[in-house]
């Protein structure tokens, strides 16, 4: 029996964010820029991955910003950890610009997205109502040098990055429909564009991504645009 495609995420009212960063100076300056944008709350704050993952438990927030390096638990290894979470939050890793590495292997175990710390407060309000929205979270600075290091990464995995002998096989069960949307997610496209180029409602886009990423086994919107790389889909 196919297991049906998960209801896409609804952007919540008011998003409940939490924030995982052993630096008590970034919490302090994301919570001041969150704590002003209209439907956004910051509902707890963690100083490491093993303290993100049981806040998490606990509040339920709908965004969790993480960082990459943090004490008894990073990031990357809270990363499963909070995705197997119901409801899972969308987990957006906060990084620098020398982090392309540990970036790629957080996209690889299902982060939803990077966000560079030195991006501005518009930056930051976008990125979280992003993600709320089920939207990929990447920051243009470092974007391409990631998607180009992950897909020269070689041998599938069971992650969600397969090789490029695995890519095809994994499109085989999408529709005509399906397939322009995982090319579109492949371009980096948030679901407002895909639904104006295709000519449907963002509704309609959100059913369409759920079904791409249940037919392809991606646990995020990046995982689905690597493979769409992979396929040849999008350039």
């Amino acid at each position: 029996m196919t297991t049906p495609p998960q209801t896409p995420p609804t952007p919540p009212t008011t998003i409940r964010v939490l924030l995982a960063d052993d630096e008590e100076m970034i919490r302090h300056g994301v919570r001041m820029i969150l704590q002003y944008a209209n439907g956004i709350e910051v509902v707890g704050e963690a100083v490491n991955g093993a303290e993100a993952v049981t806040l998490a438990a606990e509040l339920r927030p709908d965004v969790a910003l993480v960082d990459i390096r943090m004490p008894v638990l990073d990031g990357l290894a809270a990363i499963g950890p909070l995705i197997a979470l119901d409801p899972k939050p969308q987990v957006v890793m906060l990084t620098t610009f020398g982090d392309e590495e540990n970036v790629t292997r957080a996209l690889q175990a299902g982060a939803g997205g990077f966000l560079l710390k030195d991006e501005g407060p518009d930056e930051l309000i976008r990125s979280v109502r992003a993600a709320a929205a089920g939207d990929a979270v990447l920051s243009p600075g470092v974007t391409g040098t990631v998607i180009k290091r992950m897909l020269q990464g070689g041998a599938a995995t069971s992650t969600g990055a397969p090789g490029p002998a695995t890519a095809e096989d994994r499109l085989a069960s999408l529709t005509e429909r399906e397939r322009e949307v995982l090319a579109m997610l492949g371009a980096g496209l948030p679901n407002l564009e895909i639904g104006l180029r295709l000519g449907i409602g963002v509704g309609t886009v959100k059913t369409h991504v759920a079904a791409v990423l249940d037919k392809t086994g991606s646990d995020s919107r990046v995982q689905a645009a690597l493979l769409a790389h992979r396929a040849g889909l999008a350039s």
